[in-house]
């Protein structure tokens, strides 16, 4: 058996359907010195990123590898996100690569972080491919009010 139909929706106006919701409002311009608090930690974590890749690509090789240049992209891609410009990939991948530079320098008696493999190459090589991709990225398209 069907439900019977009402008078009103089969002779009157067809249903309006319902209302979508709003779009998203853009974030609030950061204020100067909020944007700088945020290049700020960019760097230190830029810092961080960098220092635990050169310790876990070396320790577990291929899948280390790949871990760390994950680590380095999520990195470069949230601290565009974050600030809406390139600056916040720069500052990031400043801490990231002098970090970097820093840790394969070594010291007079031989000791050093990096072994001087082609892992090495490819975690140096690659992070800053990445960095590059993410600065050079276009802004995403922003709804308008």
């Amino acid at each position: 058996m069907t439900p019977p139909r009402s008078r009103a929706s089969a002779s009157g106006p067809a249903p309006r359907p319902a209302p979508r919701p709003a779009p998203e409002a853009a974030p609030a311009a950061l204020t100067p010195a909020a944007r700088y608090v945020w290049y700020a930690v960019l760097l230190v974590l830029g810092a961080l990123v960098g220092t635990a890749g050169s310790l876990v690509q070396a320790a577990w090789f291929p899948l280390g590898l790949l871990l760390t240049l994950l680590a380095t992209a999520a990195l470069f891609f949230a601290a565009r996100r974050a600030t809406g410009n390139q600056l916040g990939v720069v500052a990031a991948g400043v801490g990231w690569l002098v970090t970097i530079i820093l840790l394969s320098l070594g010291r007079p008696e031989g000791d050093g972080l990096f072994g001087g493999g082609i892992g090495e190459m490819v975690f140096l090589l690659g992070g800053m491919a990445i960095a590059v991709i993410s600065a050079t990225m276009s802004r995403p398209v922003r709804p308008g009010p």
